[in-house]
């Protein structure tokens, strides 16, 4: 059985250059991640600004369903006048005086009525639709807002620069601690005999 043992230089050596490789890794990661962050708050914006198209075709929809329902009820009540006219007329009644005047009256009352509901309840309808159509352009501005103050560049600085400090800080530990096997050179500095 052989047993191999490292010397403590060797194993500060190894520790600080795993070190290094952790920061590399961590400035590549900071990067992509940066990058990822930034091209998903860019979709999220076009699917924020599909979804604003959407909700205004919704509004627009129901402001058309309503028109078209005031054209048929428009209709209906002109065809129930009508009935009502000739059955009054066939009786025999005066159509412009008494009974057969207000009955009349209250069906296009009745037909303004529900005309006025519809007209309401269509740009009730309408407004919702806006008013998501609004939120969504908002979230999309604020996606991209929030987009362009991402720069993968700057993230993978400072990650580099953390992980800089962090390596030079385990370097000057063990450097300190002699692990490096420095040795002392006549003018008083230390000279490392690692590199």
């Amino acid at each position: 059985m052989v047993v191999v043992g490292f010397s403590s230089s060797q194993v500060a050596q190894a520790s600080v250059i795993s070190s290094i490789g952790g920061t590399l890794a961590s400035t590549v990661g900071g990067f992509y991640s940066a990058s990822t962050q930034k091209r998903s708050l860019q979709s999220e914006a076009r699917i924020a600004e599909i979804n604003a198209n959407i909700a205004e075709l919704g509004a627009e929809s129901a402001l058309l369903q309503g028109q078209s329902e005031i054209g048929r009820l428009t209709m209906q009540a002109g065809q129930l006048k009508g009935r009502q006219r000739a059955v009054m007329a066939a009786s025999g009644i005066d159509l412009d005086t008494g009974n057969a005047a207000e009955i009349q009256a209250s069906t296009e009352l009745m037909k303004e009525i529900d005309k006025e509901t519809i007209q309401t309840n269509a740009a009730r309808a309408a407004w919702g639709y806006r008013t998501q159509s609004m939120n969504f352009r908002n979230q999309a501005a604020f996606s991209r807002a929030t987009a362009r103050g991402i720069n993968p560049g700057a993230g993978a600085i400072t990650s580099l620069i953390s992980g800089a400090t962090s390596v030079a800080s385990s370097w000057y530990g063990f450097q300190k601690e002699g692990a490096f096997g420095a040795t002392a050179q006549p003018d008083g500095t230390m000279k490392n005999n690692w590199w």
